[in-house]
């Protein structure tokens, strides 16, 4: 049985979000309109979690922070659900969004599952796998209320997904994109899945 209740959690503002430069995907922090957003999820939060899952990222750990503070002895558990990686981290240090526009069209344009960028990107193929993963395991939970930190691209990935077993095609890929770019995710949003939610949503074996 999956939880009963999961929340799906974008993480607060970012540097990168507010079109500062950046070095790292994984080291970008927060802005101080991302902390008080993290603070202000916190104070959303009026039973204590069975499970908080962060991405490997910082700013879902910052975003992560005060509801760590607020109920202390929930376990916090680090998964593999940061954002698809499909441009070289290598070629983008010291970019901003607008400097990568050229590239991320580019790449759209191509809509091939299995290109990568660099040896330091990962293709979509894998990142469909790693959707499917996530739902593997947030399904086999017995829990009564997840909360999970992550990324908006990450989260439209698995809701689109779910209704094409996260098989990875250019066709989901073409569909993926408009959706994430049409109803992006807001800074520190929430999207609530009962457990009824996940009924008739299947994975692909990978």
């Amino acid at each position: 049985m999956p939880p009963a209740l999961t929340w799906l959690v974008r993480h607060g503002q970012s540097t990168s979000n507010a079109g500062l430069p950046a070095d790292s995907y994984g080291d970008i922090p927060l802005t101080e309109l991302g902390l008080q957003q993290a603070r202000a999820l916190a104070g959303k939060v009026e039973r204590q979690p069975d499970l908080l899952v962060v991405s490997p990222y910082l700013r879902t750990r910052e975003t992560a922070d005060p509801l760590r503070q607020k109920w202390p002895s929930t376990r916090c558990e680090t998964w593999p659900i940061q954002e698809l990686t499909y441009l070289s981290p290598a070629r983008c240090r010291g970019t901003t969004a607008a400097d990568r526009r050229p590239w991320v069209d580019a790449y759209w344009r191509q809509c091939d599952p299995d290109y990568v960028d660099g040896p330091d990107a990962e293709s979509f193929r894998a990142f469909a796998g790693r959707l499917n993963d996530f739902h593997r395991r947030l399904t086999a939970l017995e829990a009564a209320f997840v909360i999970v930190v992550g990324h908006g691209q990450f989260f439209r990935g698995y809701l689109l997904g779910r209704s094409v077993s996260f098989q990875a095609t250019a066709d989901w890929m073409r569909a993926y994109r408009a959706d994430e770019t049409a109803r992006p995710m807001a800074n520190g949003e929430i999207v609530a899945l009962s457990s009824d939610e996940f009924a008739g949503t299947g994975t692909s074996d990978h």
